[in-house]
């Protein structure tokens, strides 16, 4: 990562048909949202900042390629990723140090959402280096807004286990959160998680969000039971997936503590404990030592 040598007029960015020069940009990390999906959603604020960086950090640098051949913008580009982040990590210090303007980005959206860039800025941060974000486009929020479902309180949550003992016990822990929980999903794995959700957290109201911004933008709305049986039935689940589940309606869900004692009671009228222990956390997910604990407590009474 040795110091680029840049020229004004590679400071340059294109926009509307317009040829700018972007003003010298202030040393430090710049984390710097960049679109979904529609190249259009970037900020001007983005455009300069990416057009003045003396390096652009980018998660996948043949994704960033186009964003910045589209808008004109010569900016050297250096990969950081989860994979090599640990050896990109000493140099990018080493780079600030000497005064460097790094701006970094995620292939989309805001960098740092279920994207690698945490440590570095925790470092960059602790080294007292300035950490400046240029916010912009964020999966996140541009689900939230479109979901129909309550937006004054979110929990965002990201990628859910992908076994579904451990999704399952996740799921009933998220339940008791009392808001709309928002989550990203990989489109092999959305039928099988949403049929968990519905399992552990009943009808609630939901929404999957998928290729929001681009040109095959869907939203489709429902119950966790209706979505869950849309798109087991083969509805189309390619591209970016983003799932937003409604808080409880005050029933409790499958995993919560009362309806897992009454799952437990009724199976312990007629089974052993260890087959009760069994059933109970094969409906639920939730881990056996768990239900065994509970139970052993409903045993032995007050």
């Amino acid at each position: 990562m040795s110091k680029d040598a840049r020229t004004p007029a590679s400071n340059a960015y294109t926009a509307f048909g317009i040829k700018a020069e972007a003003q010298a940009l202030a040393a430090g990390l710049h984390i710097v949202a960049t679109p979904i999906g529609n190249l259009g959603d970037i900020s001007l604020r983005a455009l300069a900042t990416l057009a003045a960086a003396d390096l652009i950090l980018a998660e996948d640098t043949r994704v960033t390629k186009v964003l910045l051949a589209h808008y004109g913008i010569s900016t050297p580009l250096s990969a950081y990723h989860e994979h090599n982040a640990a050896e990109m990590r000493p140099k990018v210090l080493a780079r600030l140090r000497t005064g460097g303007r790094l701006a970094l980005v995620s292939d989309a959206g805001t960098p740092l959402v279920s994207d690698p860039g945490y440590r570095l800025v925790e470092d960059a941060v602790a080294e007292g280096f300035a950490v400046t974000g240029v916010p912009g486009p964020s999966a996140v929020l541009a689900a939230l807004v479109v979901a129909g479902l309550p937006t004054d309180r979110f929990f965002f949550e990201g990628f859910l286990p992908p076994r579904t003992a451990a999704r399952r016990a996740r799921l009933a822990e998220l339940g008791a959160i009392p808001a709309t929980l928002v989550l990203f999903e990989s489109p092999r794995r959305l039928a099988e998680m949403l049929a968990d959700a519905a399992a552990m957290l009943g009808a609630r109201p939901a929404a999957v969000a998928r290729e929001l911004t681009k040109l095959h933008e869907t939203v489709r709305r429902g119950t966790l039971p209706d979505l869950a049986r849309l798109y087991a039935e083969g509805e189309m689940a390619r591209g970016e997936i983003v799932v937003l589940i409604g808080a409880s309606d005050g029933l409790p869900a499958a995993g919560s503590g009362d309806l897992v004692d009454a799952k437990l009671k009724a199976a312990l009228a007629t089974l052993s404990l260890k087959e009760a222990v069994a059933q109970v956390s094969a409906d639920t997910g939730l881990p056996r030592r768990r239900i065994y604990a509970r139970a052993l407590e409903l045993t032995r009474g007050p």
